[in-house]
């Protein structure tokens, strides 16, 4: 067994090998502290040759043992992914998946397990950090190491892998992958930061992935690696000349086609006319064929901008595709919007909901709820194509996220708009940058719905081509851009700064100036398009008819069992005769929805009056539900009451109390007493007009009320809260 260890940032990270899972290719221990994962690494001895893809799996898992809990669920057992898992997974495979060799298609298993959590230091950031000494250590071709780190920042300070606890007070939260020269992925989110703070930040992080990476050495160093060689199939020297007579200047025309759909029909047509020229010459040559078609475009199309800075569509490097929007497309719908940029299409719809909506995340660390959530969907006829339709992709998941990350920091608070928001993003048409596009249609989305948000949301995407010593940024690429590019850098934000940002890398690494340059050109397009934005929709709609009225309200948490009732008695009465449903949650904020405001606001009156602390002078209006030989009780809020002593019926002396009242008869009344146990009289006869030339009699000061068990002064508590 072999382990290291190195302070990193003021905690201990340590990396061991050796001591488990001691038959897979690779195998290592990450601590953080007393947050421990596990990670494992394999690949297949011999390779996919059916494929034209490197076959590369990352499974990240979180153990609810690690915690010390126990899934809920009829199972008791940790079922599907959930989507912070497969976000992990997604940002551990971004950084690694550049650096195995070309032409390695070995079918690769990464797998990362949860072994501990002390429920403070994150466990996403050591899953790229496991990935990287495992692989390092292994047999398997692969470019190393790596290292990831999460950054904050409170107050103007950087803080390196902040715990849970320092989270909630950071306005910056960015995940960040890289090797000893730069960073190699970036994903996260922040409070409106400038691009000097990104970039800051960014640069921050470099610090720590070095240390990081300093001590994967350490560990490799006192180990004896060696790695399989990968033997490619030789070059089929006689076979790529006659391709490239085949393709001459035509594939350059191809290129510049302008329309997607234009563009990969003359490509098809270009591809079927050159294998039916070599089909009789090289039968069984098809796969490679279309292969050497497929470097020749790349390379022409790489050409093209490097050279003369046109791109496929005639765009500058800088220019923005055609944006239009249209707002309040679905009339029956809380909020929606359709948001066209070129070829790109989001149709965003927001539904306004309840606190029952939020949803509830049971996780390995802690349970929570969300009361916002953004859904993405890519369907196959988005880009012209059939294809399987099955559970949410984790590229719908990852892409969800993102736009989610995008939209967050700029929504109300939850006081101020005590909805449940959900928006979904429905991918229309895609060429390119579609979760971006969702961001804006999101924004606006949302303002249609009437959600009073602080400012719109817009993002772009940039991209990079590049030689080594050339190099172009574009801005709001195209799907082929990304394709045949070498990088896809997403950036969202208001025009007072940046709230998400995304870097996916396909080389090993860009410079901090290029980096710098891509984020300055990113914040014109964002402009741009945020000027688009507010001339579609400056401010928000009021709310939809359509959408759920909601009211709330705090009350103190000792009256949550007063307000609920015997079995749920009176918030069960209240619910029946506003039709409005009520949540209480253990603080004391109840939140009322229903369709009616009035019965809203009735609801609301009766749920002050249950809480309320009553005060000598109020008057009410009650109802009679108990008569005794010495006056009646008089409900005046469900599950309330209080007495009202046969004296003070009427000015007149009362012989028997049926003589003005029955059970069930309503009551103005006033409240005049509250004796030393917090029994309410009432008086019936302060709000009647005195009889001319009455005179009052002096009260028998040694009057007593036998209230008895019958005076509903018993509190019963129920410990649901939750209707």
């Amino acid at each position: 067994m072999i382990k290291k260890t190195k302070n990193i940032g003021g905690k201990e990270l340590m990396i061991e090998t050796g001591r488990i899972a001691r038959q897979s290719n690779g195998s290592v221990i990450v601590s953080l502290e007393e947050t421990t994962i596990h990670v494992a690494v394999n690949s297949a001895k011999e390779p996919r040759e059916d494929l034209n893809f490197f076959p590369l799996q990352v499974e990240y898992r979180e153990k609810h043992y690690a915690g010390g809990k126990i899934p809920g669920g009829f199972f008791k057992r940790e079922a599907r992914p959930s989507e912070h898992e497969v976000l992990t997974s997604r940002l551990t495979d971004r950084p690694i998946r550049p650096l195995f060799p070309k032409g390695f298609k070995n079918e690769t298993q990464v797998m990362i397990t949860v072994l501990q959590s002390d429920g403070e230091n994150m466990a996403d950031v050591l899953a790229g950090i496991g990935a990287s000494a495992a692989l390092s250590l292994s047999s398997i071709p692969w470019n190393g190491p790596i290292a990831t780190v999460r950054v904050g920042q409170i107050n103007g300070e950087y803080i390196l892998n902040p715990t849970r606890t320092e989270q909630l007070e950071c306005n910056l939260d960015l995940i960040v992958s890289g090797n000893e020269e730069t960073v190699v992925m970036v994903e996260g989110e922040a409070k409106e930061a400038s691009e000097t703070v990104i970039l800051e930040a960014l640069k921050f992080a470099h610090s720590g992935i070095t240390e990081i990476i300093d001590l994967q050495k350490e560990l490799l160093n006192d180990m004896d690696v060696i790695k399989n060689e990968i033997v490619l199939p030789e070059e089929n020297v006689s076979l790529k000349t006659e391709v490239e007579k085949l393709l001459d200047k035509e594939i350059g025309d191809i290129i510049q086609i302008g329309d997607k759909k234009k563009r990969s029909v003359a490509k098809d047509d270009l591809v079927s006319s050159i294998l039916g020229s070599l089909n009789e010459k090289f039968p069984e040559e098809e796969k490679v064929i279309k292969a050497l078609i497929d470097d020749r475009f790349k390379s022409e199309f790489r050409e093209e901008i490097l050279a003369n800075g046109k791109r496929s569509d005639g765009r500058s490097t800088t220019d923005i595709r055609p944006i239009s929007i249209e707002a309040d497309i679905l009339n029956r719908t809380h909020g929606s919007a359709l948001f066209t940029r070129g070829e790109t299409q989001a149709l965003v719809v927001t539904t306004l909901g309840s606190k029952r909506d939020e949803q509830i995340v049971d996780s390995m660390d802690e349970d929570y709820k969300k009361n916002f959530y953004l859904h993405y969907n890519f369907p196959p006829y988005c880009v012209g194509e059939t294809g399987r339709i099955g559970f949410t992709s984790r590229r719908e998941i990852g892409h969800g996220h993102l736009a989610q990350r995008a939209i967050s920091p700029v929504l109300p608070d939850y006081d101020d708009f005590p909805y449940t928001i959900r928006m979904v993003s429905e991918i229309m048409e895609s060429n390119g940058s579609s979760s971006m596009a969702s961001v804006c249609g999101g924004s606006i989305a949302l303002m249609s719905a009437g959600a009073p948000i602080q400012s719109h949301v817009a993002g772009i995407a940039m991209g990079l081509i590049t030689d080594g010593k050339r190099h172009a940024i574009l801005s709001d690429i195209l799907g082929m851009e990304d394709h045949l590019g070498d990088m896809d850098f997403k950036v969202a934000g208001t025009k007072n700064g940046i709230t998400a940002i995304q870097l996916d890398l396909k080389i090993e690494g860009i410079s901090f100036e290029l980096m710098e340059q891509a984020m300055k050109q990113a914040h014109d397009g964002r402009m741009h398009i945020l000027g688009k934005m507010e001339d579609a929709i400056s401010k928000p709609n009021e709310i939809s008819k359509y959408a759920p009225r909601i009211l709330s309200l705090q009350i103190n948490p000792e009256k949550i069992g007063a307000l609920i009732g015997p079995g749920g008695k009176n918030i069960k009465k209240i619910i029946e005769d506003t039709e409005c449903d009520i949540n209480v949650d253990d603080d004391g904020i109840v939140s009322i929805t229903g369709e009616n405001i009035d019965k809203c606001n009735d609801a609301m009156v009766l749920v002050e009056a249950i809480t309320m602390e009553p005060e000598v002078g109020q008057e009410f209006d009650g109802t009679v539900t108990r008569l005794m030989t010495f006056g009646a009780f008089v409900e005046f809020a469900p599950g309330r009451e209080g007495l009202v002593h046969i004296s003070e019926m009427e000015w007149r002396r009362v012989e028997k109390v049926e003589d003005v009242c029955k059970s069930g008869d309503k009551m103005k009344i006033k409240l005049i007493k509250i004796d030393d146990q917090g029994r309410l009289d009432f008086s019936r006869k302060a709000l009647l007009p005195k009889p001319e030339g009455y005179v009052e009699r002096p009260k028998n000061p040694r009057r007593s009320d036998d209230r008895g068990s019958g005076g509903g002064r018993k509190k019963s508590f129920s410990k649901k809260r939750r209707f």
